[in-house]
């Protein structure tokens, strides 16, 4: 089956979602979403988006701690940019329904986190994506020129590759004419067409044993860009939350936002100890590669699975307002965080880099976008900044937007794209061998490319991934398609470039810290 529009919105996170409204008075969009529209990482945001809306706070102070958490190698331009742009994108999201929390005085509660200066964080109660997911995809299903696809997923984008033409990284010329997808439901490849594409996949957590992100986030836009020769780039800087719930056999961990320390609560080892400012003068409210690697260390040193958070000294009946949700999942595991401290524990949480775009969110390959975690925008540098993420995803998501709708009308469908070719010996995949390739997987990546890293770690992370690899294409050469199996190539995909990207890097700096290279 082939399907044409003019806009092709493949992820149905706030990037996703946001940019298919503002281009879909424009034209056609079709958006795609790999289970159900509200599936995402978007939805498991608990902390809030960043932005300057009151003094003593003003918009020079977000721009530089966005750049002292980046550790020198965020672009400048675009932090101000996006720091520039923020309250108008605030504003977007309040015209679509998004309900942030307000003070008796009308002002919004604003919460502080690690490596912000001052009270910035927009947010509701404990559960802002899930907030924000709730007004647009209202907006979205509402919409008469969006068509939802969702269980329907992005196998490979289109480009000149499908017409025989030899395609080669870097080459100005490559361009998206679409996308080929799996219908889950019919078990059917078809043929999407489109003008623009936009990939706004999110992360790629799950690669790890221990991720905060849900079981979608197996990489697949970055890997799907990176087969059509699109640049990637900052990979190594996986930023691992310093503050997951311990709770084994849980996946994925249950994260406790930042906002818990920015409302007061202090980490401390299992003996009540504070620690963190051995590590840093901003004890607890440290940048989050600082508490990450101070909480792995104290883990490290004394033997133990977890470390502490400390709330019982705050009052109880605002902690539970301000936490609702936190405070119901602890209780149900039997902790109550008003009189007892909460296990917690690092976890995989956010990709800084990913497909490289300009400040329109443009990538290497015309009329491909991306926006959200996807991308690489300049914005994170060595490290994101607490509460940045969907703040850079609604900016470049309306820039994106904006840039898009100036060329549509330029733009043609392409013609003559083949269908997905099935041809070979096509058989259903063993489950046993995909489900165990993941757990290896999952494994080299959590014990090799972690927190903390060597070069001889990393130099067997590579070897392993390559023999993953090459079983997995071989796997998939021969096998029906089918979403695990890509999932699962994908993901290696992914892997094999978190390592190359960090043993190119010969320093440490910022989420990746290599104890061969150590800071001085």
């Amino acid at each position: 089956m082939e399907h044409k529009t003019d806009f092709l919105v493949i992820g149905s996170g706030l990037a996703g979602m946001s940019f298919a409204l503002q281009v879909a008075d424009h034209g056609k969009v079709i958006l795609i979403s790999k289970t159900v529209l509200e599936e995402t990482n978007t939805w498991y945001a608990q902390g809030g988006i960043a932005s300057v809306m009151y003094a003593p706070d003003n918009m020079e102070k977000h721009v530089q701690d966005t750049l002292f958490a980046g550790d020198g190698l965020c672009d400048e331009k675009i932090v101000r940019m996006v720091v520039k742009e923020a309250p108008e994108q605030i504003e977007n999201l309040i015209e679509w329904g998004a309900n942030f929390d307000r003070n008796t005085d009308g002002k919004f509660n604003l919460n502080r986190e690690g490596g912000h200066s001052e009270h910035r964080i927009l947010h509701h109660k404990d559960n802002t994506g899930a907030e924000i997911m709730r007004a647009l995809s209202s907006n979205v299903r509402n919409h008469p020129n969006i068509t939802i696809f969702e269980k329907s997923f992005a196998l490979d984008l289109i480009t000149q590759h499908h017409l025989g033409r030899p395609v080669f990284r870097g080459n100005p010329g490559i361009e998206c004419f679409g996308a080929y997808t799996l219908n889950i439901e019919t078990n059917k490849v078809e043929t999407i067409l489109s003008k623009v594409t936009l990939l706004a996949t999110g992360g790629s957590g799950y690669i790890y044993q221990t991720t905060t992100n849900p079981p979608i986030a197996t990489g697949d836009g970055i890997a799907m860009a990176y087969r059509a020769k699109a640049y990637v780039a900052n990979t190594e800087f996986f930023q691992f939350h310093p503050t997951s719930l311990y709770n084994p056999g849980e996946r994925p961990s249950y994260l406790i936002t930042e906002a818990v320390r920015g409302f007061g609560g202090i980490l401390k080892t299992q003996d009540g100890v504070e620690f963190m400012n051995k590590y840093d003068p901003r004890g607890s409210l440290a940048s989050r590669d600082i508490v990450a690697r101070a909480i792995d260390t104290e883990l490290k040193n004394r033997g133990e699975d977890y470390v502490l958070l400390d709330c019982t000294h705050l009052n109880a009946e605002e902690l539970k307002d301000h936490f609702p949700n936190i405070h119901k999942k602890c209780l149900s595991i039997g902790i109550d965080m008003t009189t007892r401290p909460i296990p917690v524990v690092p976890a995989a949480h956010y990709l800084g880099g990913g497909i490289y775009t300009d400040e329109n969110g443009q990538t290497t390959i015309r009329n491909l976008y991306a926006a959200g975690e996807v991308a690489c925008t300049g914005l994170h540098g060595a490290n994101r900044l607490a509460s940045n993420s969907l703040l850079e995803a609604v900016v470049f998501a309306h820039r994106a937007a904006i840039d898009s709708i100036g060329k549509i009308q330029e733009i043609k469908w392409q013609q003559g794209i083949p269908k997905w070719d099935d041809t070979g010996t096509r058989i259903p995949e063993e489950m046993v061998l995909i489900t165990q390739s993941t757990r290896e997987l999952q494994s080299i990546m959590t014990n090799y490319v972690g927190i903390v890293r060597t070069n001889a770690r990393l130099k067997r992370a590579i070897d392993r991934i390559y023999i993953l690899y090459r079983e997995t294409d071989e796997l998939y050469a021969r096998s029906t398609v089918s979403v695990k199996l890509c999932e699962l190539r994908n993901a290696i995909k992914v892997a094999y470039l978190i390592v190359k990207h960090a043993r190119q890097r010969k320093e440490s700096r910022g989420l990746h810290y290599n104890l061969d290279y150590p800071r001085k």
